[in-house]
């Protein structure tokens, strides 16, 4: 056979060898808590948005996903809004489902078998998470490895507080982080937060990490080197992403649900974009979720304190969407705000619009006889 040939045949024989090859998928392991009973009424659960937005993640950039809990078997989330977009998805998705109806014991789970780990949080993580023998193992075991992750967003990190390195040394002692905020707790987790064992960010503070928050809600990511957390739950799919890009993989262009959007929105709006917020707004004002707005504009003007600046930017995120749909309540935290910076006109304005749809609403009554 001509000597050329031959080179051509084993040349083309090793193409198709070579481009038939696919390297292995990344694999990630999502831990979630196994405390939960009764959607979190009798003991809380994991919180399921903060699964559905990382699964959805993972997922689309081609991970293999596994999910384990301290027990294993069946995990029962916290109570959740099940029309969001994103928690559809999962709980039309029957592998997800499945997932997380058999999640492995964490005494099961092999170190060497994934890339990284990521810990939803949720109320129930405080319980049982920090205190899991195989897990605190598997999480120092999997950090060791060269270019693995370990990730938690919300109450996720409290799974970390325990974990300890071969020479004793806490795992993220020295390290940049985040997670639910004492500021957090008070405002949004009074039910079950006497209950705690310890409050997350105290916690963090006294392991020598170096605690990173953004106001409260607002999405908050911090990278140090492998370790990724988030604030809280509108922090799940910017470290979801940032996970993905850590493994190595650029994240697919995704739609941006319109919870999401909103408070990336405030976040802008409060970091002192205003005037691109407003136009954001005016444009494509159906891309938002104009309740999540309104309802942060409502929250800083609650807890302003007399402080006129947090009560400027509370009138100017409540008044982004007070044209758009009618909200009593909106109005008049608006009307009170306005009050306390002395602008009674406008303070009567608003609450002459409130007595005129609703004149049994006696708090607006009461204020605008105050004025």
């Amino acid at each position: 056979m001509n000597f050329q040939i031959i080179v051509l045949q084993m040349f083309f024989s090793g193409f198709f060898l070579f481009s038939s090859f696919s390297p292995e998928k990344k694999k990630v392991l999502i831990i979630v808590s196994s405390y939960g009973k009764e959607e979190g009424v009798q003991r809380p659960g994991y919180e399921f948005e903060e699964f559905s937005k990382a699964y959805i993640i993972f997922k689309d950039n081609g991970l293999d996903i596994d999910v384990a809990s301290p027990k294993g078997g069946n995990v029962e989330p916290d109570k959740f809004n099940t029309a969001k977009p994103y928690n559809k998805l999962v709980l039309e998705d029957t592998k997800a489902m499945s997932l997380l109806k058999n999640t492995k014991a964490t005494v099961q789970l092999k170190p060497e078998d994934y890339d990284a780990v990521y810990i939803v949080g949720g109320k129930g993580a405080m319980f049982d998470l920090p205190f899991d023998p195989s897990l605190l193992e598997l999480l120092s075991e999997v950090y060791k490895k060269q270019n693995s992750i370990v990730a938690a967003v919300c109450h996720g990190p409290a799974a970390l507080v325990n974990v300890k390195l071969n020479d004793s040394t806490f795992l993220v002692a020295g390290k940049r982080m985040t997670g639910f905020s004492n500021e957090e707790e008070v405002n949004f987790g009074q039910k079950w937060k006497s209950e705690f064992p310890f409050l997350l960010e105290d916690k963090l503070k006294l392991r020598g990490v170096e605690y990173e928050s953004s106001e409260p809600m607002l999405p908050q990511v911090t990278v140090d080197r492998r370790i990724v957390t988030g604030q809280n739950p509108f922090s799940t799919s910017l470290l979801a992403e940032e996970v993905v890009s850590l493994l190595g993989i650029q994240p697919v262009k995704r739609d941006i649900f319109p919870d999401e959007r909103s408070i990336y929105l405030v976040k802008k709006a409060l970091s002192g974009d205003t005037v691109w917020a407003k136009k954001e707004l005016t444009t494509n004002a159906a891309l938002f979720d104009t309740q999540i707005i309104g309802g942060y504009g409502i929250f800083k003007l609650m807890n302003a304190k007399g402080n006129a600046d947090e009560i400027k930017e509370g009138l100017f995120l409540s008044g982004l969407v007070s044209g758009l749909t009618y909200n009593k309540v909106l109005l008049f935290e608006m009307a009170k705000g306005y009050k306390q910076l002395n602008n009674k006109a406008m303070a009567r304005t608003l609450l002459q619009q409130i007595i005129q749809k609703d004149p049994g609403f006696e708090r607006a009554i009461l204020l605008m006889k105050d004025l």
